[in-house]
């Protein structure tokens, strides 16, 4: 892993991120503002972009939307029913839906945090699709690395298959099998 100070931070792409890019380039293509063939052309780039700068500059020539006429009257109470309907759904939604588990960063000296079924685990996964030595948590410097341990089912961050290691920061989504955990610190 490269120093803290040897040059820019260069942040990865999650899941999200190419979706958000993704959807502001359809958006693009309907108002007719993006050619099909270059709104094909970029959702390729946006799907393999593994920055976050990457997935920026599919957007930077984008021309600005049209300006709408202000709403009044009927369709503006329509629209505003609409909105609120659409965030009380989502809001509903939300709240039904499970809470993810948290996977928090040791502190302390430990340095490696070793996740499996096994019960000599420091963090046991009662999971089926989980192996018995699953992966490890290691500290590199000041961050966390996972590597998985030659499970049968993988282990992924936000998606992205892991393999002898990979860095993993707050916010994170790791997936271990079939269980998931987003990444949280102490702080």
């Amino acid at each position: 892993m490269a120093a803290a100070n040897s040059g820019p931070l260069v942040l990865r792409a999650s899941d999200a991120d190419r979706e958000n890019v993704i959807e502001a380039l359809r958006n693009g293509a309907a108002e007719g503002r993006l050619s099909h063939d270059t709104f094909l052309h970029r959702v390729s780039i946006a799907l393999r972009a593994r920055r976050v700068q990457e997935l920026t500059d599919l957007l930077g020539d984008l021309p600005a939307p049209p300006r709408q006429a202000p709403v009044r009257g009927r369709e503006f109470v329509l629209r505003a029913v609409g909105w609120w309907s659409a965030f009380t759904t989502d809001l509903q939604a939300a709240w039904q839906r499970p809470r993810q588990a948290r996977l928090m960063l040791p502190r302390g000296d430990q340095t490696v945090l070793r996740i499996g079924r096994s019960p000599d685990c420091d963090l046991t996964l009662p999971d089926p699709t989980v192996s018995w030595l699953h992966a490890e948590l290691r500290r590199t410097g000041d961050g966390w690395e996972v590597g998985d341990a030659g499970s049968k089912n993988g282990t992924r961050v936000n998606g992205w298959r892991v393999g002898s290691g990979l860095v993993v920061r707050p916010g994170d989504c790791v997936t271990f099998g079939r269980t998931a955990l987003r990444v949280v610190d102490r702080d």
